[in-house]
């Protein structure tokens, strides 16, 4: 019961306010395109930085899927659908309560994910050549296709884990997906760290990053931990991180 009053509100929010189907689009079909794999540049800065951001944003219609899901928000909608039902005796006003605060999540989503895009902007993407491109055991690629970026990756020494490297900010943009950038990307850092001494590489990614977790697990990484993000809605969400080992010396 609980359940479906959860994709009940889903579907009323989605006709609501127009959200498109997160698959199947005709735009979002994937373009059979020749790439190369660089090291960045300095005149890929822009376009590093837009394709993050427009990546990151891109989550935001799952996770907000995701929210929809967890019992705990189900079960406080139908009941606030249900105070208001017997307060009122309309069947209006429950609906027009429980829209408006599906309005009001789906914009505290919004500034989370814009909070953490600027939070990223500012610190490793705000000066890419320092962050990844003056150490030996740090490196930044990006994929391009006819003079066009459209993907990134970098990999850096991670703090967490001393003696382990991490990839990070893997992004590719949506009509160049399935074209296999993103695994050309993954061997280029699994093949840095074999050539760098590395055993192992770390990641992280989100709960609702499908495809992402898809990819990791076909070349071998495995689940190492995961934690729900410590933000008070994230909380609410059971908003999770999974944290992905690979064991270079095992696949050698």
């Amino acid at each position: 019961m609980v359940e479906l009053e959860g994709e009940i509100y889903l579907k009323v929010y989605k006709r609501l306010f127009h959200i498109p189907a997160w698959r199947g689009s005709p735009h979002s079909q994937p373009i059979m395109a020749n790439y190369h794999i660089r090291k960045y540049e300095d005149k890929d800065y822009d376009a590093v930085r837009d394709i993050f951001a427009i990546g990151m944003s891109e989550h935001i219609p799952a996770c907000f899927t995701h929210c929809l899901k967890q019992p705990v928000i189900q079960l406080s909608l139908m009941c606030i659908f249900c105070a208001f039902l017997l307060s009122s005796k309309s069947f209006l006003l429950p609906v027009m309560a429980v829209t408006f605060l599906l309005a009001a999540a789906r914009q505290v989503l919004n500034i989370m994910f814009r909070s953490y895009i600027e939070r990223s902007l500012n610190e490793d993407l705000l000066d890419i050549n320092k962050s990844y491109m003056q150490g030996k055991d740090s490196s930044f690629w990006i994929a391009e296709c006819d003079g066009n970026v459209v993907a990134t990756v970098s990999t850096i020494p991670s703090k967490e884990e001393p003696g382990t490297l991490e990839l990070k900010r893997m992004s590719v943009k949506k009509n160049y997906r399935g074209c296999g950038i993103a695994k050309a990307l993954c061997r280029t850092v699994l093949q840095f760290a074999r050539e760098n001494g590395y055993p192992t590489v770390i990641l992280k990614t989100s709960v609702v990053q499908y495809d992402a977790q898809k990819l990791y697990e076909y070349f071998g990484f495995k689940k190492s931990r995961e934690f729900v993000v410590p933000e008070r809605i994230a909380k609410l969400c059971n908003f999770t991180v999974i944290v992905y080992r690979y064991d270079v010396l095992a696949h050698d």
